[in-house]
């Protein structure tokens, strides 16, 4: 097959619509529904992604993508049981599957931005994974393989219209690659750089040098996260998943805040007070994410007023302070950060050090890198320059 006729592009109006080779067939087979041009958009960027994780750290890797952008990526590290309870994982049995762990920890980093999601998996799909897609809200699946318990599972889920995609883990696209913009063609060489050369932290200008081997690991997740997530972008990661994905903003610093915050949300959930609400029976998945959301917020009164907190809860729950927020998100800490371009001002390592970074890799070459080496060294921070842009358009 050397092309496949779309309903339509990226809205209704945008007819006719196709994915086509100009050079030999489509690496891809549609074993179930039918994807539109952003579920393709969003599962070739996601495949990229884990394809290089797991050629980068050896592990099963899993990403969530949503509008061409990673709303969480991970490696299938084991799940604590802090984690396997606020990823909402109970009743399935992942600790035998690596996939299994990886999609749950992409999938749980940013819940709010994962929902309707586009899945991309590096290993063939089993059935715990299959049987943790089929109870989120989530809009279709790409792997190189599934089992046959696993695509039955997918077959039937959203009344059998979700989309499964299998590629062919073989294929390599040609080194030059073309996009139209205003009906003008564009073209340039595949950023095929490798993000896991052990020379990628050589340059470290800081006081603090020490990077462990995590850290090394947290970091090349980071850049190889980035480099698929539409830029700006900022990229703050721990124990093996991303925590905190900030993309597409015009500042750096707008990116730094925005992922920050995610991240602190993502550690929030972890608080005891989140993880002991009394929540009513049989609460949707979906509503039990946004009032967490707003629970943890400025604006937890809108689900803690009389009137609100019955349709949640089965008791009101005291609310998070500000300063119990504040005491909790000093704990987290060894937290890895990575920038797809230079850190222009020492802003950007202040607001890092609130979310308990304490390792960095960055391109470096702004005219005021001594700045953001002085802000390193007032917190103990350890930061490379990589040399390396990742811009992602």
């Amino acid at each position: 097959m050397t092309e496949l006729e779309l309903k339509y592009g990226c809205n209704p109006n945008q007819k006719p619509s196709r994915i086509f080779m100009t050079e030999g067939e489509l690496p891809i087979e549609v074993l179930n529904g039918r994807p539109g041009y952003i579920n393709f958009l969003d599962a070739f960027n996601s495949w990229q992604l884990v394809k290089e994780l797991k050629a980068a750290t050896g592990m099963p890797s899993a990403a969530s993508f949503k509008h061409v952008s990673p709303a969480g990526a991970a490696v299938g590290l084991p799940l604590s049981d802090t984690l396997k309870q606020i990823y909402f994982v109970e009743g399935i049995d992942i600790d035998d599957s690596p996939i299994a762990c990886a999609y749950a920890r992409a999938r749980g980093a940013d819940r709010m931005s994962s929902y309707g999601d586009f899945i991309a998996l590096s290993d063939t799909c089993d059935k715990a994974t299959a049987l943790l897609i089929k109870r989120e809200v989530s809009d279709g699946v790409i792997a190189p393989e599934y089992t046959e318990e696993a695509l039955q599972i997918l077959r039937e889920k959203r009344k059998g219209t979700y989309n499964v995609i299998k590629i062919n883990p073989d294929y390599k696209p040609n080194p030059v690659e073309t996009k139209q913009c205003f009906g003008i063609t564009f073209e340039q060489g595949r950023n095929e750089i490798d993000l896991s050369s052990p020379t990628l932290f050589e340059n470290i200008p800081t006081q603090n040098k020490t990077f462990s081997s995590e850290a090394k690991r947290d970091l090349m997740i980071a850049l190889i996260t980035l480099k698929y997530t539409q830029s700006n972008s900022v990229c703050y990661v721990k124990d093996g998943q991303a925590i905190g994905i900030g993309a597409g903003q015009q500042s750096r610093i707008h990116c730094t805040r925005l992922a920050g915050n995610k991240a602190d949300i993502w550690w929030l959930r972890q608080h005891p007070k989140v993880m002991n609400l009394p929540w009513v029976e049989k609460i949707r998945r979906a509503d039990r994410d946004n009032t967490i959301d707003i629970y943890i917020s400025d604006d937890y009164d809108d689900v803690l007023q009389d009137g609100a907190w019955q349709m949640f809860f089965t008791e009101k729950p005291e609310p998070l302070t500000r300063e119990e927020k504040k005491a909790w998100i000093a704990k987290n800490t060894d937290v890895a950060l990575g920038s797809d371009a230079f850190f222009p001002f020492g802003d950007n390592i202040e607001r890092a050090h609130k979310s308990g970074v304490t390792v960095i890799a960055q391109a470096g070459g702004s005219v005021r890198d001594d700045n953001v080496i002085d802000t390193c060294d007032k917190y103990g921070i350890a930061m490379a320059f990589t040399g390396i842009r990742l811009f992602h358009h």
